[in-house]
């Protein structure tokens, strides 16, 4: 497939923070890495990423159902919960890798049944062993919509299925994983809320991707919370304004959040682009966002 000349936004804001080459001593070995479960395309891991264990949890790897054949997908909740509320977790460009499936045991500990799909499973490859973001790329983008959000719901289906509470759903992504979150709103209106950590808004419209989140401000069905930041080389702070301003336009409940410095990636602290603080702040924001809308207690 043919990649549209300008890239992703979210991958612009990656572009300018990959590096490699970098052997900083606080920074996991690739072997090392690897051997922890995180994608080889980000580069180093810091050594000190967060680790959250499975203790009061159950959790691991499961099948969900859908229209061509089985997904798999990462689970967690707590143990022997009765009929927790279900977060589904979009991913990153990078595949279902160690820190998705750490955030996925983070919002557990909080008493959700959270679920991360791998809806890239039909590519036939592994995202996290690829060590090429520009090999990575390609795959992602061809991606359908229509097919991504069927593979969405599929997932609450089965997360139903498990005892899960659809009724108090709700849904939370990084990178090109924010944008899912601002696409889906547009589709399914069951949702009580999601959180987009810096989605890309103003990427250019192609085949598989037919509308951007500035063009689907306008349906979005449930409230969602924005959180950038204003150093992100992809996605521009007028860009921000521009969908806080559409979405206001249209009557939307939504709110944003820009932390000053911080890069494309801030919360994810496997990464060089991680900042502790914003991090912090914006976790927080949207645990505060899930509990206004009755996604968590």
């Amino acid at each position: 497939m043919n990649v549209h000349p300008k890239l992703m936004s979210d991958i612009e804001g990656l572009a300018h923070q990959l590096d490699p080459l970098s052997r900083r001593a606080f920074f996991m070995t690739a072997s090392a890495a690897a051997a922890a479960g995180y994608t080889l395309a980000a580069g180093p891991v810091r050594a000190d990423a967060i680790k959250t264990d499975t203790n009061g949890l159950t959790a691991g790897d499961a099948k969900a159902k859908v229209s061509d054949g089985e997904m798999p997908v990462y689970y967690a909740k707590p143990a022997n919960a009765t009929n927790p509320p279900v977060i589904l977790v979009a991913m990153e460009i990078f595949g279902l890798h160690e820190y998705i499936t750490d955030v996925t045991r983070r919002l557990a500990k909080l008493g959700a049944l959270a679920v991360a799909p791998d809806y890239y499973f039909r590519k036939g490859v592994d995202l996290t062993k690829i060590d090429s973001i520009q090999q990575i790329i390609p795959i992602v983008n061809s991606k359908p919509d229509s097919e991504l959000f069927s593979d969405l719901d599929a997932t609450l289906a089965w997360a139903k299925s498990q005892g899960g509470n659809t009724a108090a759903a709700g849904i939370m992504g990084f990178c090109r994983g924010g944008r899912t979150v601002w696409e889906y709103a547009s589709h399914n209106g069951d949702l009580k809320a999601g959180v987009a950590f810096y989605g890309s808004l103003a990427d250019a419209e192609t085949p598989a991707m037919p509308k951007n989140s500035l063009s689907v401000a306008s349906a979005v069905k449930f409230p969602v919370l924005g959180l950038y930041g204003e150093a992100d080389t992809g996605i521009p702070v007028q860009q921000v304004k521009d969908m806080e301003a559409k979405l206001k336009a249209a009557g939307k409940v939504a709110e944003f959040k820009l932390y000053p410095g911080a890069p494309h990636g801030f919360h994810a602290d496997y990464r060089e682009s991680y900042r502790e603080d914003a991090a912090k702040d914006a976790w927080n924001q949207m645990v505060s966002w899930f509990k206004k809308y009755k996604v968590l207690a």
